[in-house]
């Protein structure tokens, strides 16, 4: 199966060609053709999978060659980041159309965007700054024909839920809707059930991770996270890496820890502004920074092929969201590694991740670490309350008989 398949317009298949596509992804395959029908679409796709042009050229394919200049097409994403990539998507696959993409959210300048807006055929959104045209009237969306709600478990992790309802009451009831989620908790399954019209779903690679990733858990003690990192990272020499982190505050401080190292890092995290953000995002895709350190929200539109390694500092909330990280890797056929620092405190995460694994995860040590290093005197000696000991038989050794044990 090819895109010709598809049958496309001319103007939209010679962008498919010009973006070098060739063969559809499994989602594509089995979503275009309902969403070119007119169906409602319930897509349960992780990060990846090429979901973006499940929407994208239907969109395309519906628009080109009739009226332009009014909002047709409306598709809503949680973060600034994901919002670009899909603008730059519509940009790519559209560019032997007419069709005018605008990207709207916040932390820059509104009046640019009002501007655009006069004259937009599709528009993406985030909802905060959507809203904030809606209350000043700069958006027209009564020629709606096609909504689509991006990422929706994460607008639900940010709270952008009661947002997106909101939103709801200011368009055409009339239309097509498009949904897309990685996981389907009962919230996002209510929304879905109150906007959906006899929706077609679409489940396509979220129980399991890709073939192409391979994982490891490195136990440690929090205060040495820092110290394996690093460790780490002179033992495997990777090329590209992404580090996740729980907070914004410690992916800013780890970004600057690892600088100080003499690793080409940058931190992305919600304090910066957007052009900052986009410096660093650039920055990653283009080899000038071999480190990423982010928040999972943060890290939400990053669309980088060839990630070799993905290290979780912290482990994720959720084992869906394990899955969603380590998606970063091992894409469009490349191989990847996906390492997970893990304290006592992770037990009960650790074991949901090898249940959605489908088997127990390697837990791996590194025989030049120091394991019993002891905690510095700047940091607070609480910190040891309910977290791992190691039963060290020696010092930079690990005997063959490691074990681990709450203190």
């Amino acid at each position: 199966m090819n895109f010709e398949t598809f049958n496309f317009h001319p103007s939209v298949a010679a962008g498919v060609t010009a973006a070098g596509y060739e063969t559809p992804t499994p989602i594509q395959a089995r979503a275009i053709p309902q969403v070119l029908n007119g169906r409602d679409v319930m897509g349960l796709a992780q990060t990846g999978t090429g979901k973006t042009a499940v929407f994208v050229l239907p969109i395309l394919n519906r628009l080109v060659g009739s009226k332009y200049g009014c909002v047709r097409a409306l598709i809503i994403a949680p973060t600034r980041e994901l919002a670009e990539q899909i603008h730059q998507a519509i940009e790519t696959l559209g560019r032997k159309t007419r069709i005018r993409s605008v990207a709207v959210y916040g932390g820059v300048g509104i009046n640019p965007q009002i501007q655009k807006l006069k004259h937009a055929d599709i528009v993406v959104a985030c909802p905060g700054r959507l809203l904030d045209h809606i209350g000043r009237h700069s958006i027209d969306l009564s020629q709606l024909e096609v909504l689509v709600i991006d990422e929706a478990d994460q607008m639900l992790d940010m709270g952008f839920i009661p947002d997106i309802r909101r939103i709801l009451k200011h368009l055409p009831r009339k239309r097509q809707t498009l949904v897309f989620s990685a996981t389907m908790p009962p919230v996002i399954r209510r929304l879905a059930g109150d906007i959906l019209r006899d929706p077609d779903t679409v489940q396509v690679g979220i129980t399991a991770p890709a073939d192409t990733v391979s994982h490891a858990l490195y136990p440690v003690n929090q205060h040495l996270k820092t110290a394996l990192l690093l460790n780490l990272l002179g033992s495997t020499k990777p090329k590209s890496v992404l580090v996740f982190t729980r907070t914004k505050h410690r992916a800013k401080n780890l970004g600057k820890k690892l600088v100080a190292a003499g690793y080409r890092s940058t931190s992305l995290q919600g304090n910066l502004s957007q052009t900052r953000r986009q410096a660093a995002l650039d920055g990653f895709r283009d080899g000038k920074f071999q480190i990423l350190v982010a928040t999972d929200i943060a890290a939400r539109g990053i669309d980088v092929t060839q990630i070799s390694h993905v290290i979780n500092y912290d482990i994720p909330s959720t084992a869906e969201a394990y899955i969603h990280r380590i998606g970063r890797t091992g894409r469009a056929t490349h191989s990847g590694e996906a390492f997970t620092l893990v304290t006592g405190e992770d037990k009960d995460m650790v074991q949901a991740i090898n249940r959605i694994i489908g088997s127990k995860v390697e837990q791996r040590f590194l025989s030049t670490f120091d394991y019993g290093s002891p905690i510095s005197n700047r940091e607070s000696r609480s910190r040891w309350k309910g977290k791992l000991q190691w039963k060290l038989s020696g010092v930079n050794k690990r005997p063959s008989n490691i074990g681990l044990v709450k203190s």
